[in-house]
């Protein structure tokens, strides 16, 4: 039975057809945007062998001020732009614990339509959904975490807007197309072996070696794994 949860789940999440579209909020901001933006983005998707309105995946390096996006292409996610972080917040490195510490949460999110923005004061916006199962489980608080535009930030991630509308646009298409939500995973930095051996001595490595665990599956599969928490840990499977 668990498996062939598994097996729906993946389905529908992958599922690219309209017949499963949920309704996504928008505003007259963001209609006049992505009238705007949308025939140029297309173009690029064209140009890089995507399709428009297919599954997206976003990740976010913290270090490194990036925010990427990666898009469907056949049963792998093909990386499609790579945007760069105006801000995250005040505190630098290691996850988000409390209200109003700014810091900018660390770990595996996910969106839903619900959780877009259109009316944000910030531009545009999507909710990453923190805290999530994890956080809740070590007790973590704080919430509206987003994904923005204006530059300014004490704990989100903040963007140019020209940036965030291209990013807003994007996940909009996805999820009008039937995507029932895209996954943002967040990294203090890139994980790699020379990064983990760099930061070895942090309060947070421990923290840090789980999210690598995730951080390896997509880089070994170009598919993000499901997360979820057991024993007070991130677990993962691969989809």
């Amino acid at each position: 039975m668990k498996r062939l949860l598994l097996f729906l789940t993946i389905l529908l999440s992958l599922f690219q057809g309209t017949a499963f579209a949920q309704e996504v909020p928008s505003s007259a901001r963001s209609k006049e945007v992505i009238a705007r933006i949308a025939p140029d983005l297309k173009k690029e998707f064209s140009q890089a062998g995507l399709t428009w309105g297919a599954p997206v995946f976003m990740r976010i390096f913290k270090k490194e001020k990036r925010l990427e996006v990666w898009v469907l292409k056949g049963k792998r996610f093909q990386h499609f732009k790579s945007y760069k972080i105006f801000t995250y917040g005040l505190r630098g490195l290691g996850p988000k614990l409390e209200e109003g510490d700014w810091r900018a949460p660390e770990g595996f999110y996910f969106v839903p339509p619900k959780m877009m923005n259109p009316s944000s004061r910030y531009h545009l916006a999507f909710n990453i959904g923190y805290p999530n199962k994890y956080d809740r489980r070590h007790g973590r608080t704080g919430g509206l975490i987003m994904v923005h535009g204006s530059c300014v930030s004490v704990g989100c991630y903040a963007m140019r807007d020209k940036r965030i509308e291209e990013i807003y646009t994007i996940a909009d298409a996805a999820l009008r197309n039937g995507q029932p939500f895209f996954r943002v995973h967040i990294f203090p930095f890139e994980m790699t072996e020379k990064n983990m051996k760099k930061y070895q001595d942090d309060d947070w490595f421990e923290f840090w070696r789980n999210l690598k665990q995730g951080y390896d599956l997509f880089e070994k599969n170009k598919t993000p794994p499901d997360a979820d928490v057991k024993d007070g840990k991130y677990v993962f499977s691969p989809l």
